[in-house]
Parts: C-alpha cells; structure tokens; sequence
C-alpha cells in the first residue's frame, strides 16, 4: 500500500478538529496540526485549541511547541513537518492525517514554497512603523492599487501578510503575485485533500458561538497577558487585534466582540476563496 497524506482542511469553526480526530483514529495515525496560531503556547483561547479530552485521544503535533516570540515561518514549517512525516511513514504509518486552516502552511507542505526575492530590512521596518501609526486599511489600500490579485487572496485584516506582500511590490516593482509560479515540488507520498463545508448561515451561527465560549473561557484576560508583544507577527490575529483595540480605549467590550465575530466570518470567507481554486480537493458536508 502507499504512503498516503490525508489533508482535512476548511473554514474556521466547520469542525476539523473532531472529524481529524476520527479519521486519524480510523487510520491509527496522530494529528498533524497545520494551523500556524495554534504552534504558539501562549495563544490556547484565542486559537480554539483541541481540549485536553481531544489531545488526550489522539497524538497531536505542532500545538503549542513554540513561543511567541520565536521566529517561525512557513517555510520552517514545511521543512519540521516534513522530517516528521518522513519518521512516521518509516514507523509504519502508511496514512497520516494532517489538519487545519492555515492556506499557506498547508501549500507550503503539499506543494513547496514559491521562491520570493529578499527585501532590505529597511523597508519592512518603514512599514511595520506605518502599520502601527496608520493601521492596516491604509497599506491594504496601498496594496490593492499595486496588486489586485493579491488583495483579493489574501487576510488583509492581517497586518503581516499585507506587509509581506507589499514590500515586494514596492522593492521590485512587480506584483507580488508574479511572483508565484506555483511549480510544486515532488512528494514522495500521495496527497488527499478533504474539504469540510457547511451552509454559510448555519457557519456563521458557529463561528458567533466559538467567539462566545471564547470570551466565556478568558480570552480578554489572556490578551491583556500578551499585550507587551502586541508587535509581534503571531499576535496580528483576529481575536487579539480587537482586543488590543479595546484596551487602548477604542471599543467597548460589546463591540470588540462582535468586531472579532465579523472579522472571523471574513477570515473564513477568505479560506474558501483561496481553497476554491484547487481542484484536487473533495468537499464533503461536516454534520457534527
């Protein structure tokens, strides 16, 4: 038999968690995590980490393995996950089940990284220093007159990403979407996609209710413990974005909830958007 990659991806709150669980139960494989929020240990509330009853069922990997304040990329993620699913086949695995919502990680890991040039040091801290003094909308707005197309694919919400992308733009002059040849690399075990869907209402009422057991659990108490790194990338996050907000005065409890409320249904519109354009994945309907 060979070596297969089971991948359950899709939106936030449709429900990987529980049905990774099952399937990597069915396949006698752990779980591979590929959520890049959920790699940091300071951040279990606001990322919606497995319970301690779901960790406890099966093995998980890369949940909360990292700090904060380590420096960690998808492209380190690619090589880590890699080197893992190397040893496990080698144990005698022959299906591992890989989850999570995280649309690069999980490119980086079933096709490669794009090669993307070096940008001075300079420039990226000319617009972490703009993000911070002028806020996100105003490079988003930058970005989209540069580079419609990566506007429209990426979280925009996240001011990391809107960095990465336009500080290409702005060092080569070329789109940082031109930049993407999407020549994947060669695995050397087959890939299987499943995409866990669910109507958009019935999504949303889950997404409203996950901010709210959030809130019930402490994230405002685990925010306020993180805002001494509020500048670092793993806290460009919905959840805790909003919450920085709300302690430098600008919103009241009631709307910082249901600013994270709709920016995590944008967040989840976004993911289907990215994953809509890969063919090789099977959707099916999450019912539990």
């Amino acid at each position: 038999m060979g070596r297969r990659l089971l991948v359950i991806l899709g939106p936030t709150a449709v429900g990987k968690t529980d049905y990774s669980i099952e399937r990597a139960l069915e396949c006698g494989s752990p779980v591979i995590s590929c959520d890049s929020r959920q790699f940091y240990r300071e951040m279990r509330i606001g990322t919606a980490v497995p319970s301690e009853e779901q960790l406890a069922r099966v093995r998980h990997y890369f949940i909360g393995n990292l700090s904060i304040q380590d420096n960690y990329t998808a492209g380190m993620y690619e090589a880590d996950a890699l080197d893992l699913i190397g040893r496990l086949f080698a144990e005698g695995h022959d299906t591992l089940v890989v989850t999570g919502g995280s649309m690069l990680y999980i490119d980086a890991l079933c096709y490669g990284l794009d090669d993307f040039p070096e940008v001075p040091l300079m420039l990226r801290e000319h617009l972490m220093d703009c993000l911070r003094s002028e806020g996100v909308d105003v490079l988003a707005d930058q970005l989209k007159e540069l580079d419609p197309v990566t506007y429209d694919e990426i979280d925009i919400s996240n001011g990391q990403r809107v960095i990465r992308a336009l500080e290409v733009c702005l060092y080569t002059g070329q789109p940082f979407s031109s930049f993407k040849t999407r020549s994947f690399k060669e695995r050397d075990f087959e890939i299987e996609k499943i995409g866990l869907q669910r109507p958009r209402e019935e999504l949303y009422v889950r997404i409203e209710a996950r901010v709210l057991k959030m809130m019930e659990e402490g994230l405002e108490e685990e925010a306020r413990s993180l805002l001494p790194y509020r500048d670092l990338p793993a806290l460009q996050t919905v959840g805790y974005r909003e919450m920085f907000d709300h302690f430098d005065g600008k919103y009241d409890l009631e709307e910082t909830v249901r600013l994270i409320q709709r920016n995590t249904r944008h967040y989840a519109k976004r993911q289907l958007t990215w994953w809509r354009r890969d063919p090789s994945i099977r959707w099916i309907e999450a019912t539990s």
